[in-house]
């Protein structure tokens, strides 16, 4: 029965993992790019409306990170070639921050 145990928080710390460093990723790259408006925003913008986009972006990382998750735990289970799933998980995540910044950033600098 401990080893049951065990493995479920081997589980959960690696997700726990993965999902912090995508949103961390997230947050990195969407700071990059948001930085240089930061200091002249336009006037019509809300004094805190670098939040929105330093919020979304980040949940949007790490719920990609945690379907990766997901997706290469399934591949280890049905034996999928290792390549095919790390480009789809890569391609996964770019969509999902793709898609993030696009909400973050609506009535921004997205418009």
């Amino acid at each position: 029965m401990t080893s049951t145990v065990s493995t479920t928080n081997n589980t959960s710390t690696l997700l726990l993992k993965r999902v912090l460093i995508g949103a961390g990723i997230a947050l990195l790259l969407i700071t990059v790019f948001i930085m240089p408006s930061i200091l002249h925003p336009k006037p019509e913008w809300s004094k805190l409306w670098m939040l929105r986009p330093l919020l979304v972006v980040p949940v949007a990382g790490g719920l990609a990170a945690a379907i990766i998750h997901v997706l290469l735990g399934w591949q280890a289970k049905n034996g999928w070639p290792k390549i095919l799933v790390y480009f789809v998980c890569l391609l996964g995540y770019i969509i999902a921050l793709w898609l993030g910044t696009v909400v973050g950033l609506d009535g921004t600098l997205w418009n």
